[in-house]
């Protein structure tokens, strides 16, 4: 009888043992609920009250090698200039051209600019759009041993400049007004009288057809443009661009990319 006894104590002790133990543990799990719920309500909150971080603005006296200026669209002024059409009637007639100048002088040289404006505090980048068909940046080759900036700005007045003797030009296209040309942000090689150009020399190409340098153009204040009758001048954004070479093709494709390293001031 001792014995038994003994035994239902220490039985009833385990019970109440293991009851005290699922106490503690139901205690335990309402605490850990209780934590849980507090660190999702803060998680919460701090994804409702936390901003990006967003650097501090750069004044215009202390600018720094990876900021530069945006031009508000409004502010860019357009009118029309004669038809200029373009000097191959086809694709094949533009690479017969392109081997006979490789013929007489090497390797063409070819500059296009990449003029940045922004709207609704986004940028923007201005493309002539040729017979609704596709798109280019203003530019075009160099004659043999030009300058690329000299080239450039040439090109560009040729294509969007006003004419001479239009009042325009006097008034929108003084020394305050020139084009400003900035960095070279890329290089494309043609290896071959093909279409297709690489942003780099394959190994095996010694004697590349064409290099395309692409320059960034600082937009003045305030321009006026004379778009040719035959072409349209568009804004076209960035968020268009990206990723977007079945449209654009992948140099126009690629700019975001380029403008990535930038930090605009849009003004």
């Amino acid at each position: 009888m001792r014995h038994v006894a003994t035994q239902a104590r220490a039985a009833s002790a385990g019970v109440l043992d293991d009851d005290d133990d699922d106490n503690e543990r139901d205690h335990h799990d309402v605490k850990h609920d209780s934590a849980v719920r507090i660190f999702v309500a803060v998680a919460k909150e701090n994804q409702l009250t936390r901003r990006p971080v967003i650097p501090s603005p750069i004044s215009r006296s202390g600018w720094s090698p990876f900021c530069r200026r945006s031009t508000l669209l409004d502010s860019i002024f357009l009118s029309t200039k004669e038809a200029q059409p373009e000097e191959d009637p086809s694709v094949s007639a533009r690479l017969q051209r392109l081997q006979n100048n490789y013929e007489d002088f090497g390797m063409r040289r070819t500059v296009e600019g990449i003029l940045v404006v922004h709207d609704h505090g986004h940028p923007h980048i201005l493309m002539l759009q040729i017979a609704n068909a596709f798109f280019k940046l203003p530019g075009d080759y160099l004659k043999p041993g030009e300058d690329d900036v000299d080239g450039l700005k040439r090109r560009l007045d040729e294509r969007l400049a006003p004419p001479s003797e239009s009042k325009q030009f006097n008034a929108s296209h003084g020394v305050d007004n020139e084009w400003e040309i900035g960095d070279c942000l890329a290089q494309w090689w043609r290896p071959n009288f093909e279409t297709f150009m690489y942003p780099f020399v394959p190994a095996h190409i010694t004697k590349p057809k064409e290099c395309k340098k692409l320059f960034l153009v600082q937009m003045p204040e305030r321009k006026v443009l004379a778009v040719p009758k035959n072409m349209k001048l568009l804004a076209i954004p960035l968020f268009e661009l990206y990723d977007n070479a079945a449209r654009y093709g992948p140099q126009l494709s690629a700019i975001p990319h380029l403008l990535s390293r930038y930090n605009f001031i849009y003004q």
